[in-house]
C-alpha cells in the first residue's frame, strides 16, 4: 500500500493527528495536495487557520476545492454532503481577505491560472452588477500577482530565521503584507 493510501484510508481524527506533527512547510505541501473528497471540514479546516500558512498555498488550497461550483448557488442550495466543503472555502477567503496569510517573497501560486481567470470574472460581475459568494481582494492578493513587488526568497531568507510575533501582526497593516525591506529590490524604472 502506498503512502497516499495510506493517508485516503485514515479517519479525519488520524488525518488530523498526523498533520499536527509535521513542521509548517510540510503541512502546507499536504494541504496543497489534499483530497477534497475525504474530510475538509475538519483537516482543511484547521490546516487552513495555522500561522505559517502563507497566502500562495491559500489561493492553490482555495482552487483546489472547486469554489466555482458554489459560487453563484445560494447558501440554502448547497448540497448537505457539500456544506463542509463550502464553510471550508467560506473560511479561507474569509482569511485571503482579512490579510491573515501573508505574502512569501516570489512565490507565485500553482493556481496563478485560475486565480487570474477568478479575478476577471469577478471584475465581469461587478461591471453587470452580480456578485458571488466569494469576491477575492485584488488588494490583497496584488503583492503575491505582481512581479516588481517580489523580491527573491534568497534576499528575504534572513527574515524566516527570525520571525517576529510584532512583524507578522502588522504586516498586513503596513503594505498589505509586502515588507518595505522588500521593496527596496525593485529594480526602478528608468
Amino acid at each position: 500500500m502506498s503512502e497516499a493510501d495510506a493517508w485516503a484510508g485514515m479517519s479525519a481524527e488520524a488525518q488530523l493527528a498526523q498533520l499536527r506533527s509535521l513542521p509548517v512547510r510540510e503541512m502546507a505541501d499536504l494541504a496543497t495536495n489534499y483530497d477534497w473528497s475525504q474530510h475538509p471540514e475538519s483537516v482543511l479546516g484547521w490546516a487552513m487557520a495555522q500561522k505559517g500558512i502563507d497566502l500562495r498555498v491559500a489561493v492553490c488550497v482555495f482552487f483546489n476545492g472547486a469554489p466555482e461550483r458554489f459560487n453563484y448557488m445560494p447558501k440554502g442550495h448547497v448540497p448537505a454532503p457539500l456544506r463542509g466543503t463550502a464553510r471550508v472555502l467560506d473560511n479561507i477567503c474569509l482569511r485571503i481577505n482579512s490579510g491573515f496569510y501573508l505574502v512569501q517573497p516570489g512565490s507565485k501560486p500553482s493556481s496563478d491560472r485560475s486565480l487570474r481567470r477568478w479575478l476577471e470574472y469577478q471584475a465581469a460581475d461587478r461591471r453587470e452588477g452580480r456578485r458571488g459568494r466569494w469576491i477575492l481582494d485584488e488588494a490583497i492578493l496584488a503583492p503575491m500577482l505582481n512581479d516588481e513587488l517580489s523580491a527573491p526568497p534568497e534576499q528575504t531568507a534572513w527574515r524566516n530565521a527570525r520571525p517576529s510575533f510584532w512583524r507578522a501582526l502588522l504586516a498586513p497593516l503596513i503594505g498589505l503584507g509586502v515588507d518595505r525591506d522588500i521593496l527596496k529590490y525593485k529594480e526602478p524604472r528608468g
